[in-house]
């Protein structure tokens, strides 16, 4: 079977999808033209980095250097959802702790079963995809936590007032949180294959496996991505409710306020 290859012509022709976009935000008067080519830079150079690092790890395949990337990808993800934490400062650690349990039991779990090898050409990919979606669900997680105990500090500090714990007069809040969170993976769960072909399968059929061992593969995926999702937010909402109370199970309200 032909195996598929793209040219550095066709690849710089491709650009011209990018100037599109520049001359839509351009006439309709969105202001994006520096961020769209400062973020198609950006990821030119990242991808180039990552490839090379992970040409020189597949090749050397070596235990350490895989793990070393593993909690490379975690690190990195654990910062990017911290920064959706507008309402609670020093949020990081609970993030990467979050993130890293969530994506190395669901590795652990994969390994053990032979659902993967543990090969940094397999192991680095599915890294990748299940620490990703956990620091969307994760960075989700800590907004939607600040935006309701924002919201309801009125019905909280009534609870506390009648005896309610933190965790009593949270626990609504927790539950929504996680489950808000969650949402965006739980839809794609349920479109895909319908609405989406998602990257792994159609790379997959793109170069040249069987639709049917690409739809195995992709069922995988799906149940690492939920898997992954929902231990990764429950982890981190309960690790974070608590920084919205001081050592006297007081509200702090003056965190809430802050925008």
């Amino acid at each position: 079977m032909h195996q598929p290859t793209i040219s550095n012509e066709s690849l710089t022709f491709s650009i011209l999808l990018v100037l599109v976009a520049i001359f839509i935000s351009h006439k309709e008067k969105l202001s994006l033209e520096k961020d769209i080519i400062w973020s198609t830079c950006r990821a030119i150079i990242q991808l180039l980095i990552a490839g090379y690092i992970l040409k020189y790890i597949f090749n050397v395949d070596h235990e350490l250097l895989t793990i070393a990337l593993v909690m490379f990808i975690c690190v990195n993800a654990a910062w990017n959802a911290k920064k959706r934490s507008k309402y609670i400062d020093k949020i990081y650690v609970t993030a990467l702790i979050a993130i890293t349990s969530g994506t190395f039991l669901t590795l652990l779990i994969l390994i053990l079963t032979n659902a993967i090898a543990f090969t940094p050409m397999q192991v680095i990919p599915i890294t990748g995809m299940i620490a990703g979606n956990a620091m969307i669900a994760v960075g989700l997680c800590f907004n939607n936590l600040g935006q309701r105990f924002s919201s309801q500090q009125q019905q909280i500090q009534e609870m506390l007032s009648l005896g309610a714990t933190p965790k009593v007069a949270s626990a609504a809040i927790i539950r929504d949180s996680i489950r808000a969170s969650l949402i965006p993976t739980v839809d794609s769960a349920k479109t895909v294959g319908i609405v989406s072909l998602p990257g792994m399968m159609s790379g997959l059929i793109f170069a040249g496996v069987d639709p049917l061992q690409a739809v195995k593969y992709q069922i995988m995926v799906t149940f690492m991505l939920l898997g992954t999702a929902s231990l990764s937010t429950i982890l981190a909402g309960y690790m974070t409710y608590t920084k919205f109370y001081n050592q006297r199970h007081q509200l702090l309200v003056t965190t809430l306020n802050k925008q």
